[in-house]
């Protein structure tokens, strides 16, 4: 007899066309929603297992990372199941106290499906569990709290990627110009040498990267580290229930599920990648050997056939078999861009 017999299975078959297709047909509202807590978990399969088949059950969709240090997620839950959600996560008490946070703009198709995953770390920093401690935290601050140390002269840091705070960032913002946070933290410590002693604002979208930076820019010995509690989500929340409290804010958040982005406020702060126009909406190359995400404006899409390069551009020409073949290989890798600096070459002769 096989022993899986009866087992729910613990992934997702579906492609993503048949999983978009029965979100389509819901006739029910979904809430989009993230959390993380860096806490220390035991037993990861069982509880990526149990977690799995409670919330496959309840329709949840979404990514979420376990691991030794703690969760990280980003969800989409029906709002009929909405008690029952949390009643299941306070049923763990591990994950007690965990602040939800809503995101700002929400069609109710952010993911289009449910994926629990187990990794090393929820933020990889490339440094042992063992060289600093991740609850050894900075100060959290409210929006109010955050603008007025804003005012009074603190070094603000971005700790987001750079094709996320091109689109959007805090007044006068320190972005490093890194593609993840594993190279972030060092250059943070070296962008902020001799600054020991001075009042260090951190955030992030909401607030993981943030929380992990200011325990590590206190163990190197910076002496007044705060973070925006919640990060940017929570900091517009702040400002919808509050109207008194100014917005810092200038352009968009960008969120890591289908829509990319959410609009703080209307300043459009980049430019297209090809036509330098101002423009704020990533898109993923046409070319599926290539997904590259970068800054293309309507005009670049239609006259670019939505891809980066002229190389993608001719490879959509190709029939599947020899994109096939294009995947494969080392080097035929390099032939595509990463996404620092998308400032390619689309000299062609128009049709």
């Amino acid at each position: 007899m096989d022993p899986n017999a009866g087992k729910k299975h613990m992934f997702n078959k579906l492609s993503k066309d048949q999983c978009v297709a029965l979100l389509e047909k819901e006739t029910f509202n979904r809430v989009t929603i993230s959390f993380y807590k860096y806490i220390i978990l035991k037993d990861l399969p069982e509880l990526r297992d149990e977690l799995y088949n409670k919330w496959s059950d309840l329709g949840i969709l979404g990514r979420i990372y376990i691991a030794q240090e703690g969760v990280n997620a980003q969800l989409s839950v029906p709002e009929l199941h909405w008690e029952e959600f949390v009643k299941n996560i306070n049923s763990y008490d591990f994950f007690e106290d965990i602040h939800f946070k809503i995101a700002v703009e929400d069609d109710g198709k952010s993911f289009f499906k449910l994926t629990i995953k187990i990794r090393k770390q929820i933020v990889a920093d490339g440094l042992s569990i063992k060289d600093y401690d991740v609850t050894n935290v900075g100060k959290h601050l409210s929006a109010k709290q955050w603008n007025e140390a804003m005012n009074n002269g603190a070094i603000v840091v971005d700790m987001r990627n750079h094709y996320e705070s091109e689109i959007g960032k805090f007044e006068d913002a320190i972005c490093p110009d890194v593609e993840t946070f594993k190279e972030e933290l060092p250059v943070v410590k070296d962008l902020l040498k001799g600054k020991e002693k001075e009042e260090v604002l951190l955030y992030c979208t909401g607030g993981i990267r943030c929380e992990k930076t200011s325990a590590y820019l206190k163990h190197c010995g910076f002496e007044n580290v705060s973070q925006l509690h919640g990060g940017i989500i929570d900091y517009v929340r702040q400002l919808n229930e509050d109207e008194t409290i100014e917005n810092k804010f200038l352009g968009k958040n960008f969120v890591f599920d289908e829509r990319r982005g959410e609009r703080i406020s209307e300043d459009v702060i980049s430019t297209c990648h090809q036509c330098d126009e101002p423009c704020d909406m990533h898109v993923n190359c046409n070319n599926v050997n290539c997904n590259l995400l970068f800054l293309q404006c309507n005009k670049c899409q239609k006259l670019h056939e939505n891809c980066c390069s002229v190389e993608c551009i001719e490879i959509l020409t190709l029939t599947e078999e020899e994109k096939l073949t294009l995947r494969k290989g080392v080097e035929n890798k390099k032939i595509y861009y990463s996404h620092s600096r998308v400032k390619l070459n689309l000299k062609r002769v128009e049709k």
